[in-house]
């Protein structure tokens, strides 16, 4: 699993896949689709499918594939590894989808909730099988909402397909299974090295599991959280638990909207707005010495044009 692509601009979206094997082309094949790191407040959440032949359903049974919930991360790369070894008739693809790619879609003016980014990626990455030649007759999925909505809108955007969409698949069927331990092996991975474009000095790189309610996790949000720009990519800020902290300990911005008239806010809370520094000063502010970073510039307020 190379991960160079994604390692490489980590604020966005990255798909990685194994060799189609040949016998995908030529036989009917059934497929799985799982994730790892939806509930993290850390990180990326991570899609992916695994496939083979439906008559190697027992072979890929036999490699004691789990749900990846259930297996430590030792065990998670030793059965890896061996559905890398069996890629004569097993292949994977995965999507990484990056904290800042999902905060920004879901705090878009348009929304785009987290079931609906979940639900295009997995209809891409299965769509993705399709366009590379494999001879799907079988999808399993684990549920995201309600399972019957799931699979009739799966069954209706794959016809001829037999669709399955059950919750806790990825402990009822190998093949999802499979697919729940690509991805939890590659969010491991891609967390254990990820790479801060942030300048944050020495990193502190224990931050517990990256689910909001482990202690180790809050200490670490509380240490990173600067309070004029907040988290470093890292950090999924569309969260509850880093906006409540950002809320608190970060400086208090006042945005001209149509509830409230920015200038009255700010005055409220003893803050400047933002209009207030594309407007003209109060007598007062004039005399406030410009800062160098401006005038080594050359550069001057509007109302001074």
């Amino acid at each position: 699993m190379d991960l160079k692509q994604f390692e490489a601009d980590n604020s966005g979206s990255c798909r990685l896949a194994s060799l189609i094997p040949d016998v995908c082309r030529t036989e009917d094949c059934c497929l799985g689709v799982d994730e790892a790191g939806r509930g993290p407040v850390l990180g990326p959440m991570v899609y992916g499918i695994c496939f083979c032949p439906v008559s190697k359903k027992e072979e890929l049974k036999n490699l004691k594939v789990a749900d990846s919930k259930t297996l430590n991360e030792a065990e998670r790369e030793n059965l890896f590894q061996k559905l890398d070894e069996a890629k004569n008739y097993v292949g994977w693809a995965l999507q990484i989808l990056s904290p800042n790619m999902i905060s920004t879609s879901m705090l878009q003016r348009t929304k785009y909730n987290l079931n609906a980014l979940s639900h295009d990626t997995a209809i891409g990455l299965i769509q993705y099988a399709l366009d590379s030649g494999v001879q799907l007759k079988e999808v399993y999925v684990d549920t995201v909402g309600p399972a019957e909505k799931y699979e009739e809108k799966l069954s209706q955007r794959f016809p001829g397909i037999q669709v399955t969409v059950r919750p806790k698949a990825d402990s009822l069927f190998p093949v999802v299974s499979a697919a729940s331990i690509c991805a939890k092996v590659a969010r491991d991975r891609v967390v254990k090295g990820w790479n801060f474009a942030e300048d944050l000095g020495e990193m502190d790189t224990d931050y517990g599991s990256g689910y909001p309610n482990d202690p180790k996790t809050k200490e670490w949000l509380l240490k990173y959280l600067d309070p004029v720009f907040g988290y470093p990519q890292f950090v999924r800020f569309s969260w509850s638990t880093a906006q409540t902290l950002m809320d608190s300990k970060a400086v208090t911005v006042n945005w001209d909207d149509d509830e409230e008239d920015g200038e009255k806010a700010a005055q409220r809370q003893n803050n400047r707005s933002m209009l207030s520094y594309f407007s003209a000063s109060a007598e007062g502010d004039r005399a406030q010495q410009t800062h160098r970073f401006f005038t080594e510039r050359r550069l001057k307020s509007l109302k001074a044009l």
